[in-house]
């Protein structure tokens, strides 16, 4: 029995060390995506409804939404300036929308918000960003019950391709591109452990 006693396993330690990296592992994940969030703003288009008329519609306000923020965040190079320009610029984005609306035949309201969402992984092009809270340019479009689109209005990945350059000029460091870029190879572990912690939370703040 000694001898069973002196070999047997030490469960109590394992564990242990598992919780620890577990605590490391989340930690890490929690500062990673709140860094990467401080840097980017999204942009979030709700349809009216999921007819095709409603879901066309909230592509050609996407379009003209992105035409004139583009023009307002040219050359702005953090994410905190561009966030007061759109903050400013609200109300025209509004009317800018709302114009399309109208233009289209239709008379919903609209609205344009600047908010915190909180927003699954998504893909764009060349990089991915992982399921997190985001600042966000929201556009509802009359009850916002449709399917939404989504995108980064700064720095701007709403565009075919993203380059390291582009997204570095905006502020991102590389350690930032690596994390999102599927290109780099710690890409994999970083992002999935970012995405795994993030969604474990939203997962719990639902069930509150």
């Amino acid at each position: 029995m000694g001898a069973i006693h002196r070999f047997s396993f030490p469960w109590r330690r394992v564990l242990a060390l598992f919780f620890a990296c577990l605590v490391c592992t989340a930690l890490w994940a929690e500062a990673a995506q709140a860094q990467l969030a401080e840097k980017v703003i999204r942009l979030h288009v709700l349809a009216n409804s999921d007819t095709e008329a409603d879901q066309t519609l909230k592509l050609q306000v996407r379009d003209k939404i992105l035409a004139q923020t583009n023009e307002l965040l040219a050359g702005q190079e953090s994410a905190a300036e561009a966030a007061a320009i759109l903050r400013e610029n609200l109300e025209s984005l509004a009317q800018t929308a709302a114009r399309e609306i109208a233009a289209r035949g239709y008379d919903y309201p609209v609205e344009v918000r600047l908010e915190k969402t909180w927003f699954p992984t998504r893909r764009y092009a060349d990089v991915s960003l992982p399921a997190g809270n985001y600042q966000a340019l929201r556009v509802l479009i009359g009850a916002g019950a449709g399917h939404n689109w989504w995108c980064v209005v700064f720095p701007s990945l709403c565009l075919p391709a993203v380059s390291e350059g582009a997204v570095e000029t905006a502020g991102l460091n590389r350690q930032d591109y690596a994390l999102i870029s599927e290109e780099s190879q710690p890409y994999v572990i970083q992002f999935k452990t970012v995405e795994w912690w993030e969604n474990c939370k939203h997962w719990l703040s639902q069930r509150k």
